[in-house]
């Protein structure tokens, strides 16, 4: 089995950088899958192989407050370079699965948060700015909802997805925590 979590997730970064967001997403999500692929191959493991591709919800765009949740059905509509690189990897896997009958499964999760998070995602520089006594700064006016789940939630369903999911299929994940931005900020 193989989990792949490795990616650039950075939006603000991807806009100032988007080729590092290309190499890592697609390219490096295309090494993993052809390594991936020949070595079940030739060890003729392919039958009790998965490949776990964890991906994100932003994929699908932007949620407005009135907006349903997004669902495995969604449409996909990237609205930054992060986005449109996540985008482009779960394709590779899904053409993976249609070409060369990878057992691969994909994940969309929310926004995560817990410990040891890199302090340029949200809610960690939120706090290590509120400690410091500086500013908060908001991103546009704040009011981008996104789904909020801890990140030992995020471990316990892919655990769950690589053990029970379908091969081919995509799998959400979220916290049911809907929140816009500026009251994730606020309650910091």
């Amino acid at each position: 089995r193989v989990a792949h979590l490795a990616a650039e997730s950075h939006v603000d970064r991807s806009i100032d950088d988007p080729e590092a967001f290309l190499n890592t997403n697609v390219l490096g999500t295309f090494s993993l899958l052809k390594a991936s692929l020949d070595f079940w191959r030739a060890s003729e493991m392919l039958d009790q192989a998965r490949f776990l591709h964890v991906s994100t919800d932003e994929v699908y765009g932007s949620l407005n407050a009135a907006d349903p949740a997004f669902s495995e059905s969604s449409p996909y509509r990237p609205n930054s370079p992060y986005a449109a690189s996540k985008a482009a990897s779960d394709h590779l896997v899904r053409s993976f699965v249609a070409t060369y009958n990878m057992p691969a499964l994909i994940t969309n999760c929310s926004n995560n948060y817990g410990p040891y998070q890199h302090p340029e995602k949200l809610i960690p520089l939120m706090i290590i700015h509120a400690l410091e006594g500086k500013s908060l700064p908001i991103y546009g006016d704040g009011s981008n909802v996104r789904d909020w789940l801890h990140v030992s939630d995020h471990c316990d369903a892919l655990m769950a997805v690589i053990e029970r999911g379908r091969v081919g299929e995509t799998y959400n994940i979220g916290g049911g925590n809907e929140q816009n931005n500026r009251d994730v900020v606020g309650a910091i």
